[in-house]
């Protein structure tokens, strides 16, 4: 990947801050999420989903479960993220619809989910209708990294499934 300053925009952690990132990979983004969440003192918190346990010596301070196959979830805590991010992993799971109802669950009131994936490996209106059968409002395609397509929408407080 190459310039993130567009994808960093997209960001703005206040002190104390969680996000999860779910994805099959460690790279920039993750290391960007890290940084920024570092400095007001948040905490980044990654589901990786590999065969193998990865070097992540890096993200030592960031929170790590790994899961070994793709239908499987991931796990977190109700209401304790203010930010889900899934990238690379969402074609691959088995069970898209359990994705996105863990991640309503994890998030926090009026909290955002981004799921990306590279360029053409998802049906973009068909994710938006997904995230709507799911509560998240205002779901938008966010064209800020080239060789990625990204949808963000937000979980509104009082809506739907209670939480």
């Amino acid at each position: 990947m190459a310039d993130l300053t567009q994808f960093l925009q997209l960001f703005h952690p206040l002190p104390g801050n969680k996000y999860l990132q779910v994805t099959t990979a460690c790279d920039e983004t993750t290391t960007a999420l890290f940084e920024i969440l570092q400095g007001v003192s948040g905490e980044l918190s990654l589901a990786l989903y590999v065969q193998e346990k990865s070097e992540v010596s890096k993200f030592s301070q960031a929170k790590i479960q790994y899961i070994q196959n793709f239908q499987d979830p991931f796990r977190s805590i109700p209401r304790d993220f203010d930010m889900v991010i899934f990238k690379d992993i969402f074609h691959l799971h088995q069970n898209q619809k359990l994705l996105i109802k863990l991640a309503y669950t994890a998030l926090a009131n009026t909290a955002h989910i981004i799921i990306m994936e590279k360029k053409g490996m998802m049906d973009i209106e068909a994710i938006k209708a997904m995230l709507e059968e799911f509560e998240f409002r205002a779901s938008n395609e966010i064209d800020v990294l080239g060789a990625y397509d990204l949808v963000m929408a937000k979980k509104m407080h009082m809506w739907g499934n209670g939480l």
